[in-house]
């Protein structure tokens, strides 16, 4: 399992689009070869390298697992979005107060769907992950403020 993006490269600059400095809109990611036995993806979205400990942008699970594309601004049909670290629901485009920041986008495989609701906390959701996880692949973005 692999996942991509059109917009950026792997350790390459998020578009400033897809950030607090542009529209602040997810990106296009895309998904090639999901295990065959999967019953669902999740994706977990995060900023290891924020001040205050690791910062959560993005959470989404019960992704369709034929999913092969993400597109701009967003989600598959079917799809749920949980709570980010600012306490909104969906994506946060990254927003470093100062220097480089790494952004990994961790998709998972997994052998069921998930029962879980939008406000659970990135820890939550990684333990019900954590116990059902078939493969797992990962994206990092770089951004600096402008």
């Amino acid at each position: 399992m692999k996942l991509k993006s059109p917009a950026f490269e792997e350790n390459q600059l998020i578009p400033p689009i897809y950030t607090c400095d542009g529209d602040g809109i997810s990106p296009p990611l895309e998904i090639l070869d999901a295990p065959t036995n999967a019953q669902s993806l999740a994706l977990i979205m995060d900023d290891p390298d924020a001040p205050n400990g690791t910062f959560t942008h993005w959470l989404m699970w019960n992704i369709p697992p034929q999913t092969h594309e993400i597109a701009e601004n967003n989600i598959p049909e079917g799809s749920e979005q949980g709570t980010n670290g600012a306490g909104q629901l969906g994506y946060l485009g990254a927003c470093p107060p100062s220097g480089v920041h790494h952004y990994h986008f961790k998709l998972y495989s997994l052998n069921r769907k998930l029962n879980v609701t939008s406000n659970i906390s990135r820890s939550e959701l990684e333990k019900e992950i954590d116990g059902s996880t078939i493969e797992k692949c990962e994206l990092v973005g770089t951004y600096s403020r402008q």
